[in-house]
């Protein structure tokens, strides 16, 4: 039997690896960091530049609704403190990922549905004490549209309102008088 030399070499770096990319291909950090054109065309006029060429984008319902003088500035601070309590008592949903290592089953130790920690138990106390105040359909409309962000349109919809500019009217009008409830709460001026 005769044997024959290996025609690769273990250990060395092929042309390919080594050849940069054409320039169209090679972009800057910054260029990298900026939002896709698809990105700010969806957020329209709702985004804010800063000096620094940082761009935040502000197309939540309630930063539109704000934007667009429907809110005022109290009614969105008790709306960014309704988001504030339901985020940081863990009632978002959470990010993650599926490991193909494990079994797909119930985890007994993840506490579902119990707060891990005492600020999220003082969190989901406020989060309470503030569902209580608006109601059930005030907490579904504020929950839906400022902690999840969907649409005053599409909740207007879940309301019953089948015309668009009625179900956005009807669902603005339950967020604001939710909002006012909330404002009076917390004693927000």
């Amino acid at each position: 039997m005769k044997r024959t030399k290996c025609k690769r070499q273990i250990g060395t770096i092929s042309s390919d690896a080594t050849r940069t990319k054409p320039q169209h291909e090679r972009r800057s950090i910054d260029q990298r960091a900026r939002p896709t054109a698809e990105r700010l065309r969806h957020a329209g006029t709702d985004l804010l530049r800063g000096d620094t060429g940082q761009i935040t984008m502000r197309d939540s319902p309630l930063e539109r609704a704000f934007a667009r003088h429907i809110l005022t500035r109290p009614q969105y601070a008790a709306g960014q403190k309704y988001r504030h309590h339901w985020y940081h008592a863990g009632l978002c949903d959470p990010l993650g990922s599926i490991s193909l290592n494990h079994i797909f089953g119930a985890d007994l130790g993840n506490f579902s549905g119990m707060a891990r920690t005492e600020n999220q138990v003082f969190h989901r106390q406020r989060y309470r004490e503030a569902v209580e105040v608006i109601g059930k359909i005030g907490s579904h409309v504020l929950e839906s549209a400022v902690c999840r962000e969907i649409a005053l349109e599409q909740i207007g919809y879940m309301l019953g309102w089948s015309i668009r500019q009625n179900a956005y009217a009807a669902a603005a009008e339950r967020m604001k008088d939710a909002l006012d409830k909330l404002r009076e709460l917390w004693g927000i001026e």
